[in-house]
């Protein structure tokens, strides 16, 4: 039973780590909108976002 624990323990705190690395990236995202500077394919390939998530934040941000 101990032995389920931990690995759920794990795969938690791994999920977490995920979400935050996710949400930066979110974040970085949304600064490069902001900027104005870079083609979405960029912000794209910087932030490590899918194109269709980038297009999203853009949207939400000007609606």
């Amino acid at each position: 039973m101990c032995k389920v624990m931990e690995d759920m323990r794990k795969e938690s705190l791994q999920e977490g780590v995920k979400e935050g690395i996710k949400e930066e990236a979110i974040n970085t995202a949304k600064r490069m909108l902001a900027d104005g500077m870079l083609t979405l394919e960029k912000i794209e390939e910087y932030a490590g976002l899918p194109l269709d998530k980038v297009k999203k934040l853009k949207a939400e941000r000007t609606a």
